[in-house]
């Protein structure tokens, strides 16, 4: 399994730059250095967190979004050219995700980022372009909404906090990747399967009750 290939080689490095400072500093994104060449660090950086719990909840989540998505490319694209779907997909998305920190930040001597979140974000927004109507939630939050209303509000809100509270967080890298993951995975199957996601999408919004909006439990 791709997903947990991934997950277990971003826990392994990650936990080793726990404790090598050595190995973060030259794996991190940092926007001079990247400007110098070092274009590598646009894929390193998702390899790295912050800490345990930082790590925890980006392979959790890729563990619960990964696997559905990369069984949905293999079994719409055949074994072969669906693992490679899956893989271009986390892969390109991280590059992608965090490029309009570079072009923000490409000076920032002081900016650095790390974290898988633009990736996942991508594969998340993947199943939410494939299943709308599925109810989605935050952990630990017992209140559930329809996935595409889930995903408006979490942009949404990723906008608002990025102009206003930015923090320790990226959140224009979750909104390019959950933007960049719809945009992929829509050319993607169009080109290689004939399957309008898009059209799908709209075909499967159906809102007849209030029961379709909220699910208040787990």
């Amino acid at each position: 399994m791709i997903t947990l290939f991934i997950i277990i080689l971003t826990c392994a490095i990650s936990i080793a730059a726990f404790r090598n400072n050595a190995l973060a500093n030259k794996l991190i994104f940092y926007p001079p250095a990247v400007k110098k060449g070092e274009w590598y660090r646009l894929f390193t950086y998702g390899v790295l967190h912050a800490d345990s719990t930082h790590l925890f909840f980006n392979m959790f989540t890729l563990y619960l979004f990964g696997s559905y998505i990369e069984k949905i490319c293999r079994a719409t694209l055949g074994i072969r050219a669906g693992s490679a779907c899956f893989i271009l997909l986390y892969v390109s998305a991280l590059p992608i995700s965090i490029l309009p920190t570079y072009l923000k930040r490409k000076n920032d001597a002081y900016y650095r980022s790390l974290g898988a979140s633009g990736a996942v974000s991508a594969v998340v927004f993947a199943y939410i372009l494939i299943h709308p109507m599925n109810f989605m939630g935050i952990l630990f939050i017992p209140i559930m909404l329809p996935a595409f209303i889930f995903g408006l509000i979490y942009i949404a809100l990723s906008f608002y906090l990025d102009k206003n509270r930015p923090g320790g967080i990226n959140h224009s890298a979750h909104i390019a990747g959950g933007i960049y993951g719809i945009m992929f995975m829509t050319v993607s199957f169009a080109t290689l399967a004939d399957w309008n996601l898009l059209a799908s999408f709209l075909d499967r919004i159906h809102i007849n009750s209030l029961n379709d909006l909220i699910y208040i439990g787990y």
